[in-house]
């Protein structure tokens, strides 16, 4: 079987630590957080859903064994059903996938996970086990309904993606590219937001008739509180009907409405209590326009001891890259951390002017942000980043701010290296990688955040016509003539680049850093100076150039798309750098130590502060100047020239990929705690760092209402079922 599509026996599992955090919390706080966790979990399971057909039904069929029994007690049943150690141990780990992704499919890359054990054998154990014994009907129909799809790999099941292309359910099994644009110009033509949205698709009498579903537990289609009227409704656009309605994810709305409602009560100020409000007005009503209000108050609770957000925030996964997938977290300030961070905020305004645009591009009152660390007590969706910038609102980031956070205890965990698992890098930079990458990658993770993210004016053009640059005078330093194109009113930035906008804009961010990682002051923040500094600047970009390789594995040559946004973006600053010449990148094919193929990948420290930084230079210029001009056409012509994948040329990327696939390391799974109230406050319980920890952490997380919920979930997943076929 291809490694691509199983998760090994040997995966790591680490827990993620924030009991010191949370332990500081006073009983409002924790209660606070509490409900706010209960809230993001119960919202999280709306990816199940957001993901693949079979998801729901694989997630309830896992959770109703393990809530009957335990992993040890299944261990048992297992070997009187005749599975081995290993195949056993391969469901828990498939299990513990499952849940971790929320979904069958790897939420960084995009590719299908399936279980590394015959489909007979996991028939066998489910059969033999006590969930099977109480409800035989009902456990060998929940079976039926997912087993084939848990298993296939057939072409268009490997991956995500719209059509032929992969899998989706952000749209109907019949819609194409060609319908998500269309859909998009008709949400346009209304000033709807496509992220908290799915379209469907169906054709009566050889008329298209498009359904496009807002994610709200109200599904009445009447005007919501606050609107002057209701957003539903038919309509007639270029002679197809679009019917807009509510209701979709229901049930999960209104779990997330209630347990926002309880947090209201331990809000710590006004404007906690108001953002608590706007959002759930935004998932009862389905109102983006009530998100971004509520994104707005919690801009202004500034430096909060426990922060959070909650939303369908992130494009990534939406093929077209407009509809945003369900996350929601939860978090205790990191103070000491948070001071560094503070410092890099104050030091903005020094740095802009460095980065390589014209004054007239960038925006023109930077909008200092909270910029924290934050030790993540809860994370739902279907993976936890290193860093956030947020709102992904364009309008609200350009003129009213945003907020950066970084996950220190995620970067704790989650990217501490192993030497002997370090892999394309010479002896003698693995261990100044392993001593030094802590220190750079928090260096970066501020850089890309704060200025990455943060940095760069959108020129638009308002309902009244106005603009918000001077026409008449603000040149495009790549034409050296006046600026011809901006956006017009209701258009943004994922909507005009759509399929690229995400790894576009994660490149952006990665050479901001890159570009800036060089001053002192910055480096001085984070407590790098002379020798030492040098070295985090060097382990910074050889880091970069190494992730570009690793970038590789999240390539499908099949249908010459990428499946990670910030891997293809790493991979474009590696094709840069690899342009730039005059020895500054060298990367070469070897035969390893055991026979097989391998590859090394070096940097010259010497030529990093001229070669490297001209070429970073010239190339952030022209990705800024097509962003803020919405100069689609040469803005991907650039970037799927640079994303390009071949074996003509100096470096056979296909035949390196094969290398990386061979030597590629699975991402550790993170094991996070749960919270309970006990007596007038919360308390934290937490878990091992192993798969049966995981998987605990799971069944008892929706233990109270598990009936209900997994029913709900199965309706609505039935309900869909046809649309996917």
């Amino acid at each position: 079987m291809d490694s691509q599509y199983i998760l090994p026996n040997d995966v790591t599992f680490a827990a993620l630590d924030c009991a010191e955090s949370f332990r500081l919390l006073s009983p409002q706080e924790k209660l606070y957080a509490h409900y706010m966790s209960r809230a993001a979990w119960y919202g999280g399971l709306v990816v199940l859903l957001q993901t693949s057909p079979e998801s729901a039904n694989i997630f309830v069929l896992l959770q109703r064994m393990f809530r009957k029994q335990t992993p040890a007690q299944l261990e048992q049943v297992a070997a009187a059903a005749g599975l081995s150690v290993e195949e056993f141990q391969a469901f828990v780990v498939y299990a513990s996938g499952l849940f971790a992704n929320m979904g069958n499919y790897k939420s960084f890359g995009d590719t299908k996970f399936i279980p590394n054990l015959p489909k007979e054998k996991l028939e066998a154990l489910l059969k033999a086990s006590q969930a099977f014994r109480e409800q035989p009907k009902e456990m060998e129909a929940l079976w039926d309904s997912c087993a084939c799809l848990m298993y296939s790999l057939e072409e268009r099941q490997k991956q995500l993606g719209l059509g032929d292309k992969g899998i989706t359910t952000y749209f109907s099994g019949n819609c194409c590219m060609e319908d998500a644009e269309l859909a998009q110009k008709f949400l346009n033509s209304k000033g709807l937001s496509a992220y908290n949205t799915r379209l469907f698709k169906s054709v009566n009498g050889g008329k298209a008739r498009y359904e496009v579903r807002l994610a709200s537990s109200a599904q009445k289609d009447i005007a919501a509180e606050g609107e002057p009227k209701s957003c539903c409704g038919s309509f007639s656009f270029e002679d197809k009907e679009f019917v807009v309605k509510r209701g979709d994810y229901a049930p999960l709305m209104e779990k997330v409405c209630y347990h926002l409602q309880r947090a209201e009560k331990y809000a710590a100020n006004e404007n906690q209590r108001r953002m608590l409000e706007e959002y759930r007005r935004s998932f009862a009503s389905g109102s983006i326009e009530a998100h971004k209000d509520g994104s707005r108050y919690w801009i202004k609770d500034k430096g909060p001891i426990v922060e959070s957000y909650i939303g369908f925030i992130e494009s990534y996964r939406d093929p077209f890259g407009s509809r945003g997938e369900f996350e929601g977290f939860v978090a205790v300030v990191n103070k000491a951390m948070s001071e560094r961070f503070a410092r890099l905020v104050d030091s903005a305004e020094v740095l802009l002017p460095e980065l390589p645009w014209p004054q007239e591009f960038e925006k023109d009152t930077f909008l200092k942000p909270d910029f924290t660390s934050l030790d993540v007590v809860t994370f739902a969706g279907s993976g936890i980043p290193a860093g956030i910038n947020i709102p992904n609102y364009d309008d609200i980031r350009q003129t009213e701010g945003f907020k950066n956070v970084s996950l220190g205890n995620v970067v704790a965990v989650a990217y501490a290296s192993q030497r002997e698992k370090l892999t394309f890098l010479k002896e003698e930079d693995k261990d100044l990688f392993i001593k030094l990458k802590g220190a750079a990658f928090e260096v970066q993770v501020g850089l890309h955040e704060l200025l990455g993210h943060g940095s760069g004016k959108l020129f638009t053009q308002d309902d009244n016509g106005e603009f918000n640059f001077d026409k008449s005078k603000v040149i495009n330093p790549e034409t050296g003539e006046l600026v011809s194109s901006w956006y017009r009113a209701n258009e943004t930035w994922d909507s005009k680049f759509s399929t690229i906008a995400s790894t576009y804009e994660e490149c952006r961010a990665e050479c901001v850093a890159l570009h800036l990682c060089f001053k002192k002051e910055v480096l001085s923040i984070f407590g790098h100076e002379g020798q030492a500094a040098d070295g985090v600047v060097y382990v910074t970009w050889l880091g970069m150039v190494r992730a570009g390789l690793l970038g590789l594995e999240f390539y499908t040559p099949e249908h010459k798309s990428w499946r990670q946004a910030h891997m293809q973006a790493r991979f474009v600053i590696l094709r840069v750098l690899l342009e730039a010449g005059e020895g500054l990148v060298g990367l070469e094919e070897v035969t390893g130590q055991d026979g097989k193929p391998d590859a090394r990948i070096t940097l010259d420290q010497s030529k990093i502060r001229t070669v490297g930084r001209d070429a970073i230079h010239r190339f952030l210029c022209k990705l800024q100047v097509f962003k803020s001009t919405a100069d689609v056409e040469k803005g991907r012509a650039l970037y799927d020239g640079y994303s390009s994948v071949g074996s003509d040329g100096a470096h056979d990327f296909l035949r390196l990929r094969e290398t990386v696939l061979l030597r590629k390391e699975p991402r550790k799974m993170l094991v996070q705690a749960n919270s309970r109230i006990s007596g007038d406050t919360a308390e934290l319980v937490e878990y091992e760092g192993s798969a049966a920890g995981l998987i605990r952490s799971f069944t008892e997380r929706f233990r109270d209402d598990a009936e209900q919920l997994e029913a709900d979930l199965l309706e609505m997943n039935r309900r869909d079922a046809p649309c996917w076929c």
